[in-house]
């Protein structure tokens, strides 16, 4: 995954498809919890929020954003460009495959549950290692690019 700032131009991507910032998107995030959980608190809790909602939500945000860029439902401009809609093209034939592996990740399976699952289903499992190991999840290190929100 390119570091902040590598991959920050837009390219043009198919018509439909949504060019966005992580950046901006996580601002949004970041401040609405920290409205909400100050709100509840009866007080601004200002950074103690945004280190709460990064320890709480950073890496399964970020996952979920990878998971859109590979699917090439949206592309972020912070991820790499070339990982972008990859999964359509390696597997053009395995779309129910992909999406099915892919309801499992957004749902919180790692890995080694989408193979379990995939043996007690019967799927080929050369194919779920091959979109597994494009989905290279564990390589997730876009680290939170901001202290202050």
């Amino acid at each position: 995954m390119d570091s902040p700032g590598e991959a920050d131009e837009p390219i043009l991507v198919e018509a439909g498809v949504e060019q966005r910032s992580i950046r901006t998107d996580v601002r949004e995030h970041v401040d609405r919890h920290k409205w909400i959980v100050s709100q509840k608190a009866g007080r601004d809790l200002g950074q103690d929020a945004v280190n709460e909602w990064i320890q709480q939500h950073w890496y399964d945000y970020l996952k979920a954003r990878w998971l859109e860029h590979l699917q090439g439902l949206s592309y972020w401009i912070e991820l790499k460009r070339d990982a972008f809609g990859v999964l359509r093209k390696e597997f053009p034939s395995q779309e129910q495959l992909i999406n099915q592996i892919m309801d499992r990740m957004k749902g919180g399976c790692e890995n080694l549950e989408i193979i379990c699952w995939a043996i007690s289903e019967r799927l080929p499992l050369e194919q779920v290692h091959g979109i597994l190991k494009v989905i290279d999840v564990n390589s997730l290190r876009l680290y939170h690019f901001f202290s202050t929100v």
